[in-house]
């Protein structure tokens, strides 16, 4: 598989056993794209805005796309989604939350603030896995994202 994402991902999640079996998956699936991790809303903050310890912008580039915990320590990944689609330069770029929460208030509430697509995290190692390679499959090899269009 040749993946279509020619920039990095920004995966916002505290949990490291998710974020290490998401990478690993990544991997496995040749995607080869930087894949960049903050583990709170505060952190990823920063991150997109160039502020605090990522103001070298080489340390922080623009993602193609931000995969989002919901569950976060401190801001939460709900004020994060508020804050990206709220702004202009950051709007364009596909979130899509991968948490624990099946309550289908945080599913509304995430469609309604712009959410590109929601992904209730298995518990089970299997299909935490076999969701792991489906988002990557339609993200990384069947979408055209906002980048990939422009210019």
């Amino acid at each position: 598989m040749t993946p279509n994402l020619a920039e990095s991902l920004l995966v916002i999640e505290d949990s490291d056993e998710d974020f290490v079996a998401f990478v690993r998956v990544a991997r496995k699936s040749s995607i080869t794209n930087p894949i960049y991790r903050c583990c709170d809303g505060e952190d990823a903050l920063d991150f997109l805005y160039h502020t605090g310890k990522y103001v070298d912008a080489s340390k922080a580039p623009r993602p193609a796309m931000i995969l989002l915990d919901l569950n976060l320590p401190g801001m939460d990944g709900r004020e994060v989604l508020w804050n990206v689609k709220q702004d202009r330069d950051l709007q364009l770029i596909p979130i899509v939350v991968f948490t624990t929460s099946s309550n289908p208030t945080d599913v509304e509430t995430c469609y309604q603030k712009g959410v590109n697509g929601y992904i209730v995290k298995p518990i089970d190692t299997t299909r935490l896995i076999w969701t792991v390679q489906l988002f990557i499959n339609y993200w990384f090899e069947a979408s055209v994202l906002p980048h990939q269009i422009e210019g």
